[in-house]
């Protein structure tokens, strides 16, 4: 069956909307409005144009909007696994993510010392995208010892040590970044001169940079950073991008290509096809809290189970999909899927309670289960629940609140289940019953609260298709959008072995219809 195509002439323009939380004048939720072809429109006009599924407003404190998600706070997770464990999902102690370094207290000096506000670039406000973004940087406010004739001199001295710890050369920051230089030639013979600075991530930057070799044709290259443990995960990371290439010579799974690597002044440089923007742009441009039109889903679901079903046959999981790490072209009709830093073969799985970004990571990853290629599944669920409502289906504060919510809208687990996963004793009781991990309201202190969970709170289609909504639409949108919760619910099974396969979710009539 080939896939469907997202014809540029033909998709339906975003609905408009009467205010800000898509309510009337008079304060009543207006009825979907039909469905309307556009003969000219853009490739923005993958919005929803009708609020068909039935996800809370904008203004519900319920829900996140996907547009807002940070994905930095999960590299925060991705550093945990390489800590002693602390399973229960509450929110570490101070002083956790930083394990294993020295603890510097910047309020430490002496008592005479003179201090200063200054802004700086706020580095948790970095992306590992090899899209550009249009949104400058931002900005924080930090407080620091001002540098004097008095503390001067200690200062430099201490400063010095630490920067002699922690960078081999002068081109590398304290954290081992690569200090891009716009203008610079890398790679062989200077091929490729660098023109933009993409961002960073946890594990590397990433700049975009024209091959002199091909014309000028703009490519993404991923700097790892000088870290011996990354540099030989880049190497990996370049191993399985091999073999998948080996299995789609003509580059039809939607896969990122990587077209060739080299080393620069000790850093792993990685060289990628340069795409447009990834689907969290997408959302945040064109479907922002309303999400984008079911065709435009149809068709990145058909594309993002190409490349499932063919890490599945290469017995690769990806570990880390989420709409952060897949690219569109500029037409937004192909997608690629992106970022296998994560990824390994199944052979290879390790129980760990932080592998996936939390939002999207499967329920046997939290409960310490045997897994494989279906948590990739699961993500794509969650990433195209995300993309059809613009909201985050699991926004989980922790790990033990991923399994509340997990349970709310799916279910019990089953007694199987709670009894094999390493981490049960962390989240169930002896009974079963789940333990919930909260905040007092009134004074703030951490409680436990036994919940009992015999069945669904809600169910995807009574918040995709209310009654209300279905009955006002034509019969072969409803059809559609039936058939979209059915694979949804089937990529979203508790239990993994009947989750639904990529080759199974091909033939699934929402992809063929």
């Amino acid at each position: 069956m080939p896939a469907p195509q997202l014809q540029h002439s033909g998709l339906p323009s975003k609905r408009p909307r009467d205010d800000a939380d898509g309510q009337s004048a008079s304060g009543q939720r207006h009825a979907p409005q039909a469905r309307k072809s556009l003969q000219h429109a853009t490739p923005a006009a993958v919005g929803n144009n009708q609020r068909a599924n039935g996800a809370q407003h904008e203004d519900d404190p319920t829900e996140i909007s996907a547009a807002d998600y940070d994905p930095l706070r999960d590299d925060t997770d991705r550093a945990k696994r390489e800590q002693p464990q602390n399973i229960l999902g509450i929110s570490p102690a101070k002083g956790d993510s930083a394990a294993g370094k020295a603890v510097v207290n910047p309020e430490a000096g002496d008592e005479d010392d003179e201090w200063e506000e200054v802004e700086v670039d706020d580095d948790e406000d970095i992306d590992d995208m090899f899209a550009i973004s249009d949104e400058p940087p931002k900005k924080k406010t930090v407080r620091r010892r001002k540098i004097t004739a008095a503390n001067g001199s200690a200062q430099q001295t201490v400063g010095t040590a630490q920067m002699a710890a922690s960078m081999k050369h002068d081109h590398d920051d304290p954290e081992g970044y690569y200090r891009v230089i716009l203008g610079e030639r890398i790679g062989d013979d200077g091929r490729y001169l660098v023109f933009a600075n993409l961002g960073k991530g946890m594990f590397s930057s990433v700049v975009r940079a024209k091959d002199s070799q091909r014309g000028d044709r703009e490519v993404a290259i991923k700097i790892v950073r000088s870290q011996e443990t990354m540099f030989k995960a880049g190497l990996k990371e370049i191993a399985i991008l091999d073999k998948l290439r080996s299995m789609d010579p003509e580059d039809k799974k939607h896969l990122v290509q990587l077209e060739g690597h080299f080393t620069h002044r000790g850093h792993l440089c990685m060289v990628f096809e340069s795409l447009s923007m990834n689907l969290r742009e997408v959302v945040k441009r064109f479907g922002k809290d309303i999400g984008l039109n079911i065709r435009a889903v149809r068709t990145y679901a058909y594309q993002l189970f190409l490349a499932l079903a063919l890490m599945k046959k290469a017995n690769i999981m990806h570990a880390d999909i989420k709409p952060d790490n897949i690219l569109v072209n500029n037409g937004k009709t192909h997608i690629k899927l992106c970022d296998l830093g994560s990824a390994s073969d199944v052979s290879e799985g390790e129980i760990t309670p932080y592998l996936v970004s939390r939002f999207y990571r499967a329920p046997e990853i939290i409960l310490g289960l045997p897994y494989d290629t279906a948590l990739d599944t699961w993500s794509v669920g969650c990433t195209l629940y995300e993309l059809f409502t613009g909201k985050i289906l699991f926004p989980g504060r922790s790990n033990n609140h991923m399994l509340l919510l997990i349970q709310e809208l799916r279910g019990k687990f089953t007694t199987k289940m709670i009894r094999k996963a390493q981490f049960s004793e962390q989240h169930f009781d002896d009974t079963n019953a789940f333990l919930s991990f909260e905040k007092d309201k009134t004074t703030g202190q951490d409680t436990i609260r036994r919940v009992m969970l015999s069945k669904p709170v809600e169910d995807l289609r009574a918040r995709l298709l209310p009654n209300h909504v279905a009955k006002q639409m034509r019969e072969s949108e409803l059809k559609m959008t039936q058939n979209f919760v059915d694979l949804l619910n089937r990529t979203l099974e508790l239990d993994p072995a009947k989750r639904i396969t990529p080759k199974e979710a091909l033939m699934h009539p929402f992809l063929v219809q």
